[in-house]
This record gives C-alpha cells, sequence and structure tokens, in this order.
C-alpha cells in the first residue's frame, strides 16, 4: 500500500469514527488535530478548545472553557483579552488593529492599536465582528452577525450594527 492509500483510508476511517461518534463532519485539517492541544499549545486556559483553522495574530489571552468556533480570526496584535466561559462561534473576527489612517495617509500615518477585552461569561454569535479598543461586559450576549464598535456593558444584549 503507498503513503497516499494509506494516508486516505486513514482519513476514510477517522471520518467515519467522528460521524459515528458525534455525528458531525469536520475538515481534514481539524479532523487531524486536537481542539484542547491547540489551545494549551497558544496557553489558553484549561478546558478551552480552538479549531485548528482558527487564525491568530500576536498576543491573545483566553481563560478557562473558551470555546473557539471554526473559522474564526483573534487579531491580538494590540492585545486581546477573553475570560472564562467564553463561547466564540464560527466566523466571528475579533480585532486589535485597524490600517484605515495609514492606508488613507498613503502610510504616513501608523497603523493604530487598542487592545480589546471580552468579558466572563459572554456568547458571541456567528459572523460577529468586534472591533479594536471595545469591552465586551461580563455575561454579555452579542447576536448573531452583529458589528461591535462601542462597549457593551455587564449582562446586555447587543444584536445587530452599533449603537449611535
Amino acid at each position: 500500500m503507498t503513503s497516499e492509500e494509506k494516508l486516505l483510508k486513514y482519513i476514510k476511517n477517522k471520518r467515519k469514527e467522528i460521524k459515528d461518534n458525534f455525528n458531525r463532519h469536520v475538515s481534514i485539517q481539524d479532523m487531524l488535530s486536537d481542539r484542547w492541544e491547540t489551545a494549551k499549545f497558544y496557553g489558553f486556559g484549561e478546558g478551552s478548545s480552538c479549531y485548528n483553522n482558527v487564525l491568530i495574530l500576536g498576543k491573545v489571552k483566553a481563560g478557562q472553557n473558551v470555546w473557539i468556533g471554526p473559522n474564526v480570526i483573534l487579531d491580538g496584535s494590540g492585545g486581546l483579552e477573553i475570560g472564562d466561559y467564553v463561547s466564540i462561534s464560527p466566523g466571528v473576527q475579533i480585532y486589535t488593529h485597524q490600517t484605515v489612517k495609514w492606508s488613507n495617509s498613503m502610510g504616513s500615518k501608523p497603523i493604530e492599536r487598542q487592545t480589546t477585552i471580552i468579558g466572563n461569561g459572554v456568547y458571541i454569535g456567528p459572523n460577529s465582528v468586534i472591533q479594536m479598543g471595545v469591552r465586551v461586559g461580563d455575561k454579555a450576549i452579542i447576536g448573531a452577525m452583529s458589528f461591535v464598535n462601542k462597549d457593551v456593558p455587564n449582562n446586555s444584549k447587543w444584536y445587530g450594527k452599533s449603537l449611535k
């Protein structure tokens, strides 16, 4: 059996195992990696998991029992802090920098960076975007496909676009 045939057989068996045990399908990349080991590798807290296809930039600190779904962007280039028991749904983008002024000034102005903080017990719905410098308070709920560019108080709900 060639190496390619062995790999294809392994993938087929692994796919069946995941379907039988969890009734789900994941990418080959995530099939071959361990979400808890990935989180541990990045120094995230005990019990946290992070899909292998998450883009992690810069300094990202995550607490205990954090779930980071697939296709997430965690931009820690300006410092990103994530509390305990946070659920970050698929497709979420959390930023700590922006290049608007840098681009518009043709590079004469610097890239802006600000720390973004996600509190404890926060739920962030699928495909939401959190801008740099935002603080999401404890136990806040961010609805799916929300754009967050202002601080979100503790125990509050944020759905849709930003408050003015």
